[in-house]
Formats: C-alpha cells, sequence, structure tokens
C-alpha cells in the first residue's frame, strides 16, 4: 500500500474573506463542497450527511455548492482553475485523470485511516485507479444488468447476446418492443460491451480496447459479428425512435410498457420500483460466445482539494462520508453498489433486484475492465464513436467501415502513450 502524501499545510496568516472557505473572527473553519450529479433529492441528502458531520465536528461547517447537472463538471474545473474557495469536491471516474494531471486534487491518506479496511475490494482498487494514488473514495458503483419483464413470455433472462437478439425478437409486436435500445448519446458503449464480450478470452481487461497481443479489439471477425447482431438487435427488436434514444428514453421505454428489456445501472432499480412496474426482474448482463462478459464500473467520489487552506478537515469530511454507516445511506438513496464491506450484511444489497450484481461479482467470466481514459483520445472518440453508431444504424455506414476506422484510431492512440 502506497505512504499517503502529506496533505498540503494551510498558511496560517490566510484568511478568505466574504463567503469563502476559510476561517471566522471566532476561530470556526468553513468548508466549501461542490457536488456534481446533482438532483434535489441527493442533495438533500447530502445536506443531511453534512449536517451529522457538523454534528460530530463542533466548530467546522459546510457550506454545499449543487451546479446545474448539465453544466456541474464545468463549473467545478473553473473553481479549480483558480485555486480557491473551494475545500471538498465530487471526482468522476472521467474527470479524475485531468483534475489530478493539474494538480487539484490532494492525495488522501488511508494507511492512518480506520475505514480503509472497510472498503470493498473494488472501492479501494478504484481509490487509486488514476497514478495509483488515491485521489478519491469512491461513494459507490455503477455496475450494468440486465432489467426484463417476467410477464412478457420470457421463462428465464437471455445469457448471451444472440439470445437476447432472438428473445427480444419474439416479444417484438405492435406497439411493443423487445429492447430498450441506446442509438443516441452513450450508445457507443452498448457497441463496445458487444465487441469486448465477443472476443472473449483473447481481451485484456487492464486496457479493454485491446487484446492481450496488442492488437485493438476492433480489429477481429468477432468485432464484426458483435457488430451484425449489434444492428440486428437495433432493427429487428427495439423501437424506431430508439435510434436517438439516450438514458432517459431508454428507461423510460422500459417503465411505460413499451420495451421488454433493459440494460442498464442500479439507480434504474428505484425507477422501477415507482414506476408501478411489478412483473419484472435483473440478471447479469450477456455473454459473447466463448463465455465471456466484459464491462467498466462506472464510479464517483469525493476527494479534497490540493489548494484547500483546512486539509486536516477537507479530509476528515471525505473520510466522514466514506465510513460505513454514511456511505450506506448514501448508497442506499442513490442506488448505487456500496462500497462498505458491511453492506453485504443489508437485506437491500442481497436480495431482489440487487441479486444480479452479486452473481455478476461472483462469476469469474463476468469481468472489471478498465477504460483507456489515460489514453490522449479517449474524449474525442466518445463523441466520434456515438456518431459512427448513428450512422451506422441508419445505415449511412458499413460495419466494415466503423470497424476500420475504430481500430485505426486506437492503433494509432497506442503508439502515443507506448
Amino acid at each position: 500500500m502506497k505512504k499517503p502524501l502529506l496533505a498540503v499545510t494551510a498558511v496560517a496568516t490566510l484568511v478568505l474573506a466574504g463567503c469563502g472557505s476559510g476561517s471566522s473572527s471566532s476561530g470556526e473553519v468553513r468548508l466549501r463542497m461542490i457536488e456534481s450529479l446533482t438532483s434535489p433529492e441527493r442533495t438533500k441528502l447530502i445536506k443531511s450527511l453534512i449536517a451529522d458531520f457538523e454534528k460530530a465536528n463542533p466548530g467546522v461547517q459546510v457550506e454545499l455548492i449543487s451546479p446545474p447537472l448539465d453544466s456541474a463538471d464545468q463549473k467545478i474545473t473553473q473553481i479549480l482553475q483558480t485555486k480557491k474557495d473551494l475545500d471538498v469536491l465530487e471526482v468522476r471516474d472521467h474527470t479524475a485523470k485531468s483534475f489530478s494531471n493539474n494538480g487539484w486534487l490532494a492525495e488522501l491518506p488511508t494507511q492512518d485511516w480506520p475505514g480503509w479496511a472497510d472498503l470493498t475490494e473494488l472501492a479501494q482498487k478504484k481509490a487509486v485507479e488514476v497514478g495509483g494514488k488515491a485521489y478519491l473514495i469512491p461513494y459507490g458503483f455503477y455496475q450494468r444488468t440486465i432489467f426484463y419483464r417476467t410477464d412478457w413470455g420470457m421463462a428465464k433472462p437471455p445469457a448471451t447476446w444472440q439470445e437476447l437478439y432472438e428473445a427480444g425478437k419474439k416479444m417484438t409486436s405492435g406497439d411493443r418492443f423487445g429492447y430498450s435500445f441506446r442509438g443516441g448519446k452513450g450508445g457507443a458503449d452498448y457497441a463496445v460491451m458487444m465487441i469486448s464480450a465477443y472476443n472473449g478470452e483473447a481481451l485484456n481487461p487492464e486496457k479493454s480496447f485491446y487484446l492481450k497481443d496488442k492488437r485493438t479489439i476492433f480489429s477481429t471477425p468477432e468485432a464484426a459479428q458483435a457488430m451484425d447482431l449489434y444492428v440486428k438487435i437495433f432493427k429487428e427488436a427495439s423501437p424506431p425512435d430508439s435510434v436517438s434514444w439516450g438514458y432517459p428514453e431508454m428507461v423510460q421505454g422500459f417503465t411505460s410498457g413499451v420495451t421488454g428489456m433493459l440494460i442498464q445501472d442500479p439507480e434504474v432499480i428505484k425507477t422501477v420500483e415507482e414506476s408501478g412496474v411489478t412483473a419484472w426482474s435483473t440478471a447479469p448482463i450477456p455473454k459473447g460466445p466463448s463465455g465471456y462478459a466484459f464491462q467498466p464500473v462506472g464510479y464517483a467520489g469525493w476527494g479534497a482539494t490540493s489548494f484547500t487552506k483546512h486539509p486536516k478537515e477537507a479530509v476528515k469530511l471525505v473520510q466522514f462520508l466514506s465510513e460505513a454507516k454514511q456511505s450506506i445511506a448514501f448508497a442506499k438513496g442513490n442506488s448505487l453498489i456500496p462500497i462498505s464491506k458491511q453492506a453485504q450484511n443489508d437485506p437491500q444489497f442481497s436480495q431482489g433486484a440487487w441479486q444480479a450484481y452479486l452473481q455478476a461479482q461472483q462469476d469469474p467470466k463476468q469481468v472489471i475492465t478498465i477504460r483507456p481514459v489515460d489514453y490522449p483520445g479517449w474524449s474525442q472518440f466518445i463523441v466520434d464513436s456515438d456518431r459512427d453508431v448513428q450512422a451506422l444504424i441508419t445505415g449511412k455506414k458499413t460495419t466494415a467501415e466503423v470497424l476500420k476506422s475504430w481500430d485505426a484510431f486506437w492503433t494509432d492512440q497506442a503508439k502515443k502513450v507506448s
């Protein structure tokens, strides 16, 4: 385990004015904290946890900043660039690299914090995923499963992508469709998931867009098989307007009774429960022909800024939010896979719709991969690949054209980091 860096030393003579972070004339410490994935219920829950922290730490007050969801990461970046008036922040899997590269995040101590030992192996691994240092403590995970209607004639959930296609096609009739396809923003992620499964054991989970022999996953005949099936699922088992569906629309398709299957994160559990749909269940994501399924785990967490004037208190707040009682409450409130080992004893995470996540974690062929976020072209690929998927499913590009482009892109990326 790596030794923690010393937190940034506060300059005693510096006192921030106004309502920013700092110390009041009475000696009270004021911390400023910002969230990213803002929603009214979530903000309310965070404020209740902050109130518990303030009660346990007299003399420390925390101001929570809750920017609009669509512009939150941009707002956080703008504040970080000024290097002032921010102590604790939400760090997401796709912002951790840039934030740490710019020197905005403090390394969090792990060895002298008892809560570290209570974190699951996955939580510990993801805490140090960027640069091998704990720049954040995850607060929970997003891992996909199949949500499926049990009253639509499906005796058991599809175990493979081929079975999903066949079941979806069978369900499709009139105004009902088998599958909630994601053809809009984020759709390429599902294509990559299928391609990964079809490459099977040849894939390198540590470099998920590459095979163990260093070719890209897009260069193989198996990738073409996966993409051809991907298009068939859209054309033969999905609503025509799902060509432009993003997250909200694909979930709405399932909860409104338009589609019989959906692949999504655990936060959808709460949405489905509140929708009135009663005959439904979950299962691990489908596998490819060789019996493997691959997916990255989405996550975010709490971190401290490298320039906070109150490093001790900022770290203490991050640790407080990450301890068992608080982290389990946060995971429950947001339908997240929890970070605490103690959550395994909680009925919410071991019964019903949550069982599929435990099943997946116990299956060695349901493999967690690492997204290639360290590559310089990652952000550009997210944009380009979604555009390519649109062109593919609307017939403007062929499978061969898309795969050739993606293979060339990631072959070039490998040269840039070698």
